[in-house]
């Protein structure tokens, strides 16, 4: 599936507070990336592999990530591309590592 007709479906499954919807579609992608960060912490405590369900909690975070991205006007290609970009103008100029925005 390509990134943008996913971000078309979304929109087909939004049920959030119009007036409200960067707020809330920002704390839900925090929630869910805080249920990824869980699923780790755990398979380390358990000394257990992955299962399908952090792909599955990712996909929830892909899908605030598309939602957000729609409510702000931008595509999902066009923020993928435009990160990519950054991180390869990073890269060749030998500014990968380290931290900050502005490398």
């Amino acid at each position: 599936m390509e990134f943008d007709d996913y971000q078309k479906k979304t929109g087909e499954t939004a049920v959030y507070p119009e007036e409200n919807a960067i707020e809330y579609l920002a704390l839900g992608l925090n929630g869910e990336a805080g249920e990824v960060a869980e699923k780790v912490k755990k398979s380390i405590r358990d000394d257990k592999e992955l299962g399908d369900d952090i792909r599955d909690e990712i996909g929830d975070c892909l899908w605030y990530i598309a939602r957000l991205l729609d409510e702000l006007g931008y595509e999902m290609s066009e923020a993928a591309e435009a990160n990519i970009d950054k991180l390869f103008d990073r890269k060749d100029r030998g500014k990968i590592k380290g931290s900050g925005d502005n490398r």
